[in-house]
């Protein structure tokens, strides 16, 4: 039975292994007297054996979580490099900005007083035949007007970006007497269809 209990214990330090046929005779010696010791107290190699497998459930378990930690370390690499390739796009576009902006400031100021481009609303007070005021206009941009197919000169009054501000002008004209007064849109200097600038307008409102 102690011969068993001794292979026994040789075999299970060793197991998996060539140590004990590289060990010197001193070595050997001094190991083969602890498996002795181990043949007559059974209970002490049991706790080895026990003790032997904690260690190796424990090692197995780190080894798991080394596993996981390594998985999210792979996954937050890759938010890592997903999040700086937004930093770099992110990057291009204010630089692109600031291109955009640098050339806005380079660019010649805009005259408020320039109507000619763009939507312009206007308060038109009548259309007359013989009476020619086109002098009057170059000098006064509040105050213009245009020849028509039939020989008339439709005269208008004021200026107005916000089509609300000519309804409110043209309102007071009629309060004032003019009863013919109303609004008509031009783009770019040509003069168009209400129903052409409509949308804009009612977008304004709400």
């Amino acid at each position: 039975m102690k011969t068993r209990v001794l292979f026994l214990c040789l075999a299970l330090i060793f197991s998996g292994t060539q140590v004990f046929a590289q060990l010197s005779k001193k070595e050997k010696k001094e190991w083969k007297k602890k498996a002795k010791e181990f043949a007559k107290n059974p209970a002490n190699l049991k706790t080895l054996v026990e003790t032997k497998q904690v260690v190796e459930n424990d090692n197995s378990a780190l080894k798991g979580q080394i596993s996981s930690l390594n998985n999210d370390v792979s996954n937050k690499s890759a938010k890592i490099a997903e999040l700086e390739d937004q930093i770099a796009k992110m990057r291009s576009e204010l630089t692109s900005t600031k291109a955009e902006l640098a050339q806005l400031k380079e660019a010649p100021p805009i005259n408020p007083m320039d109507f000619s481009k763009g939507v312009v609303f206007k308060v038109q007070i009548g259309a007359f035949k013989n009476k020619d005021l086109a002098k009057y206009f170059d000098n006064n941009p509040n105050f213009g007007g245009e020849a028509t197919d039939k020989g008339e000169q439709r005269f208008t009054i004021g200026v107005f970006r916000d089509y609300w501000e000519a309804d409110k002008f043209k309102k007071y004209m009629r309060d004032m007497g003019v009863k013919d007064a109303w609004i008509v849109p031009f783009k770019d200097g040509q003069r168009v269809e209400i129903k052409d600038v409509l949308e804009g307008v009612v977008a304004d409102k709400k």
